[in-house]
């Protein structure tokens, strides 16, 4: 027979565990979706001044003189001009609307440092078909495996109404970033004194998870395929990689290969996850920072703080344009302002902290994600002392043949050695991101794949 209080306790403890189960909303909750919120889970309204607009339905059309897909976008904006300048001088007057990075970046690097403010547009949009299934997996997701994971949720954001830090972690993660993509790009580490080596590379990846013709049913543990080869500098050229990223990376991990060209074998990478240091970001970036985050959550108690209005990169597009060259725009530091844009963006502020036992670098950080589209955009990141150490930084922008807003470029900055990471670097690549080939199928993401088309 049970005592008084040890049937109060497991009473407790089926309450937490069904807490931590449920994640879909009622089906008059995800009518919101339809009227005061957007179909991705944002507020359609205006901020109470203004400042920041209604969405209408975001940018979904290209511009006049675009090319095409595959070709450097043209910015919608670029008549807009900066309504003001955040500054060390002026600082104190806009610190409310910064995070506690910006804020850092700015006292960092005093002299050069800044944020030019511009109109918000609320450019976010995404494929109807993607709206569809993130209405429905408004009322059919939920988290598994102790928020290790997700189920029944396929081809949108899996919590548009998110009830917990977790949830709101995944929309970040299982965001809409199209189909199938091809991208020639570099990244490189600038040092302190703003030396940096461009290493470059062609990448494509395959989002399993929002195949137009999939569904959760179908949909086994894998949430994209992503292959990449070293194309420059000539050392390094024909190393290539290989990922198959999981839904739950604790009960199956990545997946991950190696090519090198010297020894003319695929080998096994088993420690691409958590804070492995990511070798071509010259140690400025771990195996979780890419993406702004990715991988398990299951190292860090994550908590929903609730939304703030911030200015963040977005609408970035002259920081990518080819009239940019890499030796203007990577200046010691810091990219350079001139070429950035920033807008005032309701986010959700999502805050991990790591928990006790566990192991990693970073012992907290904390994740500013656009409403509009689930990307975080900027993410703060402390040391083992408690103390800020790296700021992310995310420059989005809406790919409107997608449509879909992701990142332009991302910025890495370790605010202790005055050094920064960057990736996606393509001004001065033939073109950009290519979303309009054909998907292929999975086996072209397979270790055997990997050496065929390094020995081409």
């Amino acid at each position: 027979m049970f005592t008084k209080k040890p049937l109060i306790a497991l009473l407790a403890l089926a309450a937490l565990a069904a807490t931590e189960a449920r994640a879909a909303v009622s089906p008059s909750q995800a009518e919101q979706l339809k009227s005061t919120l957007t179909p991705l889970g944002a507020e359609r309204a205006a901020s109470a001044d203004g400042k920041i607009p209604a969405w209408t339905g975001g940018l979904t059309q290209a511009p006049a003189g675009y090319k095409g897909p595959g070709y450097h976008h043209v910015d919608p904006y670029a008549s807009d001009k900066p309504l003001f300048t955040i500054s060390k001088a002026n600082l104190d007057q806009y610190k409310d609307h910064l995070t506690p990075g910006q804020i850092a970046l700015i006292n960092t690097y005093p002299d050069t440092f800044k944020i030019p403010v511009y109109e918000t547009r609320r450019s976010g949009a995404a494929p109807q078909w993607v709206y569809d299934n993130t209405y429905r997996n408004a009322t059919t997701a939920k988290l598994v495996e102790g928020g290790n994971g997700f189920a029944d949720a396929y081809g949108g954001i899996p919590f548009p109404i998110p009830q917990s830090g977790v949830e709101a972690l995944w929309n970040h993660i299982a965001r809409y970033r199209g189909t199938y993509i091809e991208r020639r790009s570099a990244q490189t580490g600038v040092q302190r004194n703003g030396a940096y080596s461009l290493v470059t590379s062609q990448d494509a990846a395959l989002f399993r998870f929002y195949d137009p013709k999939g569904s959760f049913d179908k949909l086994d543990n894998t949430l994209f395929y992503y292959m990449t080869f070293t194309t420059a500098p000539a050392r390094l050229a024909g190393e290539g990689a290989l990922v198959q990223e999981t839904l739950d990376q604790v009960k199956e991990p990545r997946q991950a290969w190696g090519y090198s060209p010297g020894q003319r074998r695929v080998r096994r990478a088993p420690t691409l996850a958590y804070d492995t240091p990511i070798e071509d970001s010259d140690g400025l970036r771990t195996a979780d920072d890419t993406d702004m985050y990715n991988g398990a959550p299951d190292r860090y108690d994550w908590t929903l703080v609730g939304k703030k209005e911030i200015y963040i990169p977005y609408n970035n597009y002259r920081i990518t344009s080819p009239d940019v060259k890499y030796k203007d725009l990577l200046l010691p530091g810091h990219v350079n302002p001139q070429y950035t844009r920033y807008e005032l963006h309701r986010v959700w502020v999502v805050d991990g902290k790591l928990k006790p036992g566990a192991r990693h670098i970073y012992s907290r950080r904390t994740l500013y994600l656009d409403e509009d589209s689930w990307g975080a955009a900027v993410v703060d990141q402390y040391d083992g002392r408690g103390e800020l150490w790296r700021v992310s930084m995310a420059y989005l922008k809406n790919f409107y043949e997608q449509p879909m807003v992701w990142t332009a470029l991302d910025t890495f900055h370790d605010l202790q050695s005055r050094r920064y990471s960057v990736q996606w670097l393509d001004n001065e690549e033939a073109g950009t991101a290519d979303f309009s080939k054909p998907a292929p199928d999975t086996a072209e993401f397979s270790p055997s794949a990997l050496r065929r088309k390094a020995s081409r």
